[in-house]
């Protein structure tokens, strides 16, 4: 199968869906992987770094979706790439289809393969690809609500670890139910 792993376009989207250690674990399992160029600089992971892996390096998010038997992503296909995606393309990511009519109608009418990764269970209900996700939404919550605190960002400008004199916020995780 060949598996193409395009840029994320989605604003304020700088992570990559696969790793170079996955290229070299697909391909090793006979599978090829493209990967549109500079799609892991966002990650911090260089083209050189998915060659060394032994994937190609493709110019375009067009030539991934034009290509490409299976999609792998991060977030859900934007309008632009919706109408790239082909009848029985297989497309992985995480698709949170209750948000939008447009997209489910999209996926619908384009005739692929949609695979939401938070839709993925294992035999005992656990869902092993959003839990973890959740868990870093549910840290990084700690750190953008800390950003609203400041100054500059309209807030109080309370300091969560505190300064001598002054005892730091208590901020506790809130679990669930």
């Amino acid at each position: 199968m060949l598996i193409g792993v395009p840029t994320e376009i989605k604003k304020d989207e700088y992570r990559v869906a696969l790793l170079p250690v996955g290229a070299e674990t697909l391909i090793k399992n006979n599978h090829k992987v493209i990967v549109e160029k500079g799609a892991g600089l966002g990650s911090g992971i260089t083209d050189a770094e998915y060659r060394a892996a032994g994937a190609k390096i493709v110019s375009s998010a067009a030539e991934i979706f034009r290509r490409a038997d299976m999609i792998i992503k991060v977030k859900e296909p934007q309008p632009v790439e919706i109408r790239m995606i082909r009848k029985d393309q297989v497309i992985f990511t995480y698709f949170h289809f209750a948000a939008s009519r447009s997209l489910t109608e999209g996926m619908i009418k384009n005739g692929a393969v949609s695979i939401a990764y938070e839709t993925m269970e294992e035999e005992d209900g656990t869902l092993p690809l959003l839990t973890p996700m959740s868990e870093v939404a549910g840290r990084m919550a700690v750190q953008e609500g800390a950003k609203y605190l400041e100054r500059p960002m309209e807030g109080r400008g309370i300091l969560l670890g505190g300064v001598p004199g002054v005892e730091p916020v208590n901020v506790r995780p809130i679990r669930a139910v």
